[in-house]
Order: C-alpha cells, then structure tokens, then sequence
C-alpha cells in the first residue's frame, strides 16, 4: 500500500496532466468552460476521482454540466493513457469525474451571511431607542438591614 504523502502528490500530477491536455490536447468544444479544481486518489493508487466545475458561456447562462460531463465521459480513456505515461506509475489509475460543488455552496454561504449581516444591523438599529422593559437595574440590591441588625446585636 502507498503511504500518503505519495498518493497526495500523485493526484496533485493527476489534476495538472487533465487539466493541461484538456486544454491543450483534447479538441472537444464542450470542454472549452471545464477547470479541474482537485484529485483525490486511493491508497492503492488505483483510483482517482477528478473534481472540475463548468463557466457558464454568458454571465447570466447556466453551464453546460450534462455536456461537459458527456464529454469528459468519453475522453476518459484518451486522458487515463496520458496520465500513465506521464505519471509512470506501474497501474495507471482509472479515472472518475464529479462536479465540484464548493463554488456553488461559497456562493450560498456569502448570501446567507449577508442576511445575517443585515438581521443584525436591523436589531443594532431597534436597540438605539429601546428601553428596559422593566427597571432600570434588574438586580436586587443587597439587604443592608440585616447586616445592620448583625452588628447591632454584637
């Protein structure tokens, strides 16, 4: 079994052989938009798991995701041959692609913490003219009755 710190360096050569031959190498329109963004590999060093995402072809389109998953489908085998030459590792490790859901859920975190942003400030700007609902100082003040009883009878 491989040690870690050698299956972390072979995916990071993974991530970057995919990502140069799609660019370069592979002539596919549909993988125009794909950016491969990570690769994991087993401990066995048999499997790879490449995360891409998908740049809409507007600002205001949606990606093509069934296309360009389709298309790294099919150039599955063409860029598991370039991995093994230029990885020279013994297997050749075989190749899966999943969409990278990380873009997608750091947009959706920036928006939720915008809401928050504002709930706050809304409840900053109700507290500048607020008052107690009761008195002022909640607390009970300490009984100086008794202590003056106390040293009284001493």
């Amino acid at each position: 079994m491989a040690d870690a710190p050698r299956a972390r360096r072979l995916a990071k050569r993974i991530a970057q052989i995919v990502a140069s031959a799609l660019e370069h190498e592979v002539k596919d329109p549909r993988l125009a938009k794909v950016t491969i963004t990570d690769a994991k590999v087993t401990g066995d060093l048999r499997d790879a798991t490449v995360y891409y995402t998908v740049l809409p072809e507007h600002l205001n389109a949606e990606p093509d995701l069934a296309g360009a998953a389709a298309a790294l489908l099919a150039a599955r085998g063409v860029l598991r041959t370039m991995v093994g030459q230029r990885t020279g590792v013994r297997f050749a490790p075989t190749l899966s692609f999943v969409t990278d859901e990380v873009p997608a859920e750091a947009r959706r975190m920036d928006e939720l913490l915008a809401r928050a942003r504002e709930a706050d400030a809304e409840v900053a700007r109700l507290a500048t003219n607020a008052v107690p609902a009761g008195d002022a100082d909640p607390y009970k003040p300490p009984r100086e009755t008794e202590a003056a009883e106390e040293s009284e009878e001493d």
